[in-house]
């Protein structure tokens, strides 16, 4: 007796053969289908009982009772492929929204060859996605905000990954940008929070979603389901070296940073809490063992810090690493890569080896970001008899990219997998058609290419935007802030993290919304803070991390811009506010000449800021009153919003008025070598356009493989 349910193998769904004479037996006896992985029957008739002996022992070898599946086969071995996507950030094709143009470095669309090309090379494989998936793009907002999608309509996103039938997934921080019911549809429904209808039916995501450490304060259960079990039947190689099919069963368990608490308070706070990843995988994965999980995946949004463990931390991949009972890591949200080739790897902390591909002896995999990635973790099974046992060192990690350098040195891509793009077609043209919409003209190219180096072109704009926003709401609706001064602050959002077209850079003529959305990349909301000149100054002071110290003595090259990322390279873009950095200072010794109105800033008077919510409410490491208590408002209004509001109520957008004023420059220091930074290719124009007269190009090529090239700057002038 035989009966089966549909299994998946090698990410393809495949049915289970069943003889033909299985059910005339089976519904006579009144038996409920066995699974063929697990074997739990509800109910079996008494009338079992008539046939004995014999009844009973093929019953049995269905469920894998017998040395037919069972402990014929210990010793069989078997490859699973854990496949993993991460921060696709809504990136379904290879298209850049902000410049209405093909970008063949990234797209879902060719992440999906290499997802197909693993299938046809791996027996097993398992697909999962690690979250920060729904936001990102123009497409994203479109979807979300300017033309909802019904609630009978997939996001453009999921159904691109529909075509590919991924297995299951998790959330990421950004899931949550559009608030709880716009999730909750988007899922499928059935969040039971505060303010949504959890008894909503839409279409879904179209995989299982995990997600073990937010939880409903309403119902003080987990928001989604905390983890999922999949049954597959795997394609193993018997001791014999003959082909065998054998049940697995793949727990896979989700986590989320707890920085949601923060960077979306305005729809989370009182609806949901968090609970730290260790904490949590602590409570589940021995449920999902004992529930009989050979294999568990952690999909963590999460990267590696090596900071001592806290359940509110931002990155505890290197602590929920230790959680026994973990066979696999994916994780994400650092937007970066493991394992990581290169001579000075990303990530070097205790414990990690990216040579093994390992995370305290865990196999693991970060697969970059916006699809440029895919993770392939090689999980080593054998078969002991009754279920599935990892060989964690026979593992391997690995990263496919979908580009390459070839022999000659030229950059190849892989090409896009065809059925993606004509499934969103119709929303894809539809947003280009939205991004378009005109409302106003620039006569600069506004640009981030030298943001670093003291353009405000691309800046001065955001915070005027947000100055001007903010004012006018403390002047209508809090005039207890009346006589304090408002001030902006902003920072260069793209800043070639990504590679040489990461910059922001909106060419001289009309700009419509897809411009503005380029000046300001993030779906952020305006907040304002009340500080005072002291705190000013070391908010200033943190924000000059962006620099690497720099030694006047020193003969050899040195490099201008540390890791510390750009968007946290906060400014301010008036003539009210002046100061200098010294990059040849440590790190909070920097900050020089600071004065407002052109007296030094009296370190007790009071000014607002205006910022976004995550600087006001996750920014601790600036200041301690960008925890959230410095906050006197938090807008509901979108910066990028107000920044398109700003333009069509000021459409002539011109250098003299909109990009020309710098509060900061370089304190003077003579170098013995050269001082040098990368930037976008050929670009010099623009650093000469706004007038930075000590940049110059050293190499058009800065040998990264970025597409950038090398300037040098002279710190003297």
């Amino acid at each position: 007796v035989v009966a089966a349910r549909t299994g998946r193998a090698g990410g393809r769904h495949m049915p289970v053969k069943r003889p033909p004479h299985t059910q005339p037996l089976l519904q006579p006896l009144g038996l409920f289908m066995l699974e063929p992985s697990f074997c739990q029957p509800t109910r079996i008739s008494r009338s079992v009982a008539r046939f004995g002996a014999l009844a009973l022992a093929a019953i049995l070898a269905a469920c894998g009772g017998s040395d037919d599946d069972g402990s014929a086969n210990a010793g069989a071995t078997a490859t699973l492929a854990v496949l993993e996507t991460t921060d696709l950030h809504f990136n379904v094709r290879s298209y850049d929204y902000f410049k209405l143009a093909e970008d063949k470095s990234y797209g879902f669309e060719r992440t999906a060859t290499l997802v197909r090309a693993a299938r046809k090379e791996f027996a097993n494989t398992l697909l999962v996605d690690n979250g920060d998936t729904i936001q990102g793009t123009a497409l994203a907002d479109y979807e979300a905000t300017i033309s909802p999608i019904p609630c009978t309509q997939q996001l453009s996103m999921y159904k691109a990954m529909g075509a590919l039938g991924f297995d299951a997934g998790t959330l990421g921080n950004h899931e949550f940008n559009y608030g709880l019911p716009f999730l909750n549809q988007v899922l499928g429904g059935g969040l039971d929070v505060e303010g949504v209808d959890a008894t909503k039916k839409c279409a879904g995501a179209g995989y299982p979603m995990a997600l073990a450490n937010v939880y409903s304060s309403k119902t003080k259960k987990p928001l989604v389901q905390p983890y999922t079990i999949l049954e597959r039947t795997l394609t193993a190689k018997g001791a014999d070296g003959k082909e065998v099919k054998l049940p697995i069963k793949v727990g896979v368990i989700g986590f989320t940073t707890p920085g949601i608490m923060n960077w979306d308070k305005r729809y989370l706070e009182g609806k949901v809490y968090t609970e730290g990843a260790v904490e949590a995988a602590t409570k589940y994965v021995p449920e999902l063992r004992a529930k009989g999980a050979d294999v568990v995946v952690a999909l963590l949004h999460g990267g590696l810090d090596s900071a001592a463990y806290s359940p509110t931390m931002e990155n505890p991949g290197l602590h929920l690493s230790k959680v026994a009972g973990i066979d696999a890591m994916v994780m994400g949200h650092q937007h970066s890569v493991f394992p990581d080739a290169a001579a000075t790897p990303a990530y070097r902390q205790t414990g990690v080896d990216n040579k093994a591909g390992t995370i305290n002896g865990v196999p693991a995999v970060m697969a970059s970001s916006w699809g440029k990635s895919l993770g392939v973790i090689q999980l080593a099974l054998q078969w002991d008899g009754s279920k599935w046992v990892v060989n964690k060192t026979a593992s391997k990690s690995e990263l496919r990219n979908t580009q390459s350098k070839n022999a000659a040195g030229a950059t190849v891509y892989v090409e896009p997998d065809a059925a993606v793009a004509q499934l969103i077609e119709t929303q894809h043209q539809a947003a280009i058609q939205y991004v378009k919409t005109p409302i106003g003209s620039t006569d600069f190219r506004m640009s981030t290419l030298f943001a670093d180096v003291g353009d405000p072109g691309a800046i001065q704009i955001v915070n005027q935007a947000q100055q001007a926003y903010v004012a006018a709401y403390i002047k209508a609706s809090l005039p207890q802030y009346a006589a304090l001064p408002v001030l902006s602050v902003s920072a260069p959002f793209k800043s070639g993290f990504q590679g040489g077209a990461d910059y922001t850079d909106v060419a001289v003529g009309p700009l419509a919304i897809n411009n503005a959305a380029d000046l300001y990349l993030y779906p952020n909301t305006v907040y304002a803070v009340k500080v005072n000149g002291g705190d000013i100054k070391n908010w200033l002071e943190a924000a000059a991390k962006r620099f690497n110290q720099i030694d006047p003595a020193k003969t050899t090259e040195q490099s201008l811009i540390s890791t510390f990322p750009g968007y946290n390279f906060d400014m301010f873009t008036t003539a009210d506010v002046q100061y200098e950095i010294d990059v040849t200072q440590p790190v909070g010794s920097r900050i020089k000449s600071l004065t407002y109105l052109g007296k030094p800033m009296d370190v007790a008077q009071e000014f607002v800021i205006a910022t976004n919510n995550y600087r006001a409410t996750s920014g601790k490491s600036f200041i301690d009153k960008l925890d959230g208590s410095g906050t006197i408002w938090a807008s509901p209004d979108a910066n990028r919003d107000v920044v398109i509001d700003y333009i069509r109520k000021n459409p002539t957008v011109t250098r003299a008025t909109n990009g020309a004023a710098k509060s900061w420059r370089f304190a003077k220091a003579t170098t013995a070598g050269p001082v040098v930074f990368s930037s976008g290719a050929n670009a010099l124009s623009v650093a000469q356009a706004a007038g930075l007269t000590n940049v110059s190009l050293l190499a058009a090529d800065d040998g990264l493989g970025k597409g950038t090239s090398k300037y040098g700057i002279d710190l003297s002038k």
